[in-house]
């Protein structure tokens, strides 16, 4: 006999509940985000982390790991984004070898627009429908859930 242990019926419903709303609102994230501002979500949260940075600037090996790409993945994206003038590239002055993206005017005023739309998204889809102590409950086990993840991978 193996050694699994199975979800239980309750546990299955709830898993799959959690599939299928997080894939959803991602989804819904992302359509809405093109058809508005055409930028995709993953766009949209590398302009947003390069917006939290000190001066809209950060090194490309750390945007990486913040947004969870690949360094080469996260490099075809910012040359679309560039392309559009949305972000810049360049060298980074405190260490030559390092690569710097900065986000533009330009980026700065998408994102504003883009966010507006993004949170109302959110909110329409998942924080106005919670209670508080839900929200803090799914913000709580979402904290546990990424803190095993980082404990076990060594993040």
């Amino acid at each position: 006999m193996s050694g699994t242990r199975w979800l239980d019926d309750a546990q299955q419903r709830q898993w799959r509940s959690y599939v299928e709303g997080s894939a959803l609102l991602v989804d819904v994230r992302d359509r809405r985000l093109r058809s508005r501002h055409h930028i995709s979500l993953a766009d949209f949260e590398i302009l947003m982390r390069l917006s939290e940075a000190p001066e809209g600037r950060m090194r490309m090996a750390e945007l990486a790991e913040l947004s969870y790409y690949s360094r080469s993945r996260l490099s075809h994206t910012v040359s679309r984004l560039e392309a559009r003038r949305l972000v810049h590239r360049g060298d980074d002055a405190d260490d030559g070898r390092g690569v710097v993206a900065s986000l533009t005017e330009t980026g700065q005023a998408l994102l504003v627009k883009a966010a507006e739309d993004n949170v109302e998204t959110v909110r329409e889809h998942f924080v106005d429908l919670l209670s508080a102590a839900e929200l803090e409950t799914i913000g709580r086990a979402f904290r546990k859930v990424a803190a095993r993840i980082h404990e076990s991978t060594g993040d």
